[in-house]
């Protein structure tokens, strides 16, 4: 194995940064270097990684070793394959392996994407960049609803003084009555971005159970709310009263999809809270992060909707407003978190992410 030139730890040091799995190679194919997310990856250190044949960890070694020979040739710049990677005490992981030249002469990169991973996080560029194109049509629509709302409420009000007939007295009462609804929906859809956020020590339990307690006082019977709680949680700095209300919004969407396991007398909710190290979200790598679960055991969020849940005015029931997790969404993801779900009959599990200190 070469030996490394001075400046080459700090050089390769930096690749630890990187969410990526990267494993720097010498002219033979042997590992040099290893990052942390290829250490996590593998279950070993990059001191017991120097100096093995990098084809030893994949199901099919001569794979690499073709695409190495190719790289050596300079029959490619960059060669990319599917390929899986052996773990220690875990099945192989699936991913697609990216091989190039280092500018380093003889050295060579490589870089692999969990293929869970990398689908994984374009579902999640996706919903971020559909949550900021909701957000700027929510306060365009919403801005150009309120203005005439205020002149069609003001107008029949003055109608209404002027009028004798009771029939069309009442037809101006409705008019006042639509216009304060949708001057309510308005009210709401622009409430995340009116508000500044209220930041202090936020201890997540203390949301839980605030919760908790609002949907059991609501909901008396037929419904239990188990606690699953990881104590060794640490506080974070966030908004409390925007994260009950993300949490409250999803519980109760479930309370809604829980009526009839509710009359059956075995509706049940859990909250589950737990710490996940060195996770990737959002596009960025965070040492630790709250992963917070809502799981119910209702008939599950129906097909058609299941890729839309997060949508403003999309609902899965008569009378919903389809608001209560879009606002859910904005909440976390002013946390610089996200929501996901994951839903079947039987088990619906709404997980929040939200980075820890």
């Amino acid at each position: 194995m070469r030996k490394p030139k001075p400046g080459d730890e700090g050089r390769l040091q930096a690749l630890d940064m990187l969410a990526t799995l990267v494993a720097v190679l010498d002219s033979q194919g042997s590992i040099r270097f290893a990052n942390n997310a290829f250490e996590d990856a593998v279950g070993l250190s990059r001191r017991s990684l120097a100096g093995v044949p990098m084809s030893d960890w994949f199901t099919l070694p001569e794979l690499l070793q073709n695409a190495l020979q190719g790289a050596r040739g300079n029959e490619y710049a960059v060669i990319r394959y599917d390929a899986f990677l052996k773990r220690l005490n875990n099945e192989p992981l699936p991913v697609h392996v990216v091989l190039a030249k280092s500018d380093v002469n003889t050295e060579m990169v490589l870089e692999l994407l969990p293929l869970e991973q990398q689908t994984r996080q374009e579902r999640e560029e996706r919903m971020l960049e559909q949550a900021l194109a909701n957000k700027e049509l929510i306060r365009n629509l919403a801005h150009e609803i309120k203005n005439p709302l205020g002149g069609i409420r003001g107008a029949a009000q003055l109608l209404q003084m002027e009028l004798e007939s009771k029939e069309l007295i009442e037809c101006t009462q409705v008019i006042v009555h639509e216009a304060d609804r949708l001057q309510t929906l308005v009210d709401r859809l622009l409430a995340p971005h009116r508000r500044a956020q209220v930041v202090s020590d936020v201890n997540i339990h203390e949301v839980c159970e605030r919760v908790r307690a609002l949907i059991l006082a609501e909901f008396p019977k037929g419904l239990r709310v188990v606690r699953d709680y990881d104590i060794s949680i640490p506080e974070f700095r966030g908004d409390r009263e925007q994260l009950i209300q993300a949490l409250l919004n999803i519980a109760h969407n479930a309370t809604q999809a829980l009526k009839e396991r509710m009359a059956a007398g075995d509706a049940q909710i859990v909250f589950r809270s737990r710490v996940l190290r060195q996770v990737t979200f959002g596009r960025q790598r965070y040492r630790l992060a709250l992963e917070l679960h809502v799981i119910d055991n209702g008939p599950g969020v129906p097909d058609e909707i299941k890729d839309r849940i997060f949508y403003p005015l999309v609902s899965g029931r008569d009378g919903g407003s389809g608001l209560g997790l879009t606002l859910a969404q904005t909440f976390v993801q002013q946390h610089h978190g996200l929501i996901e779900c994951s839903s079947e009959p039987g088990c619906t599990d709404f997980k929040l992410l939200i980075p820890l200190p």
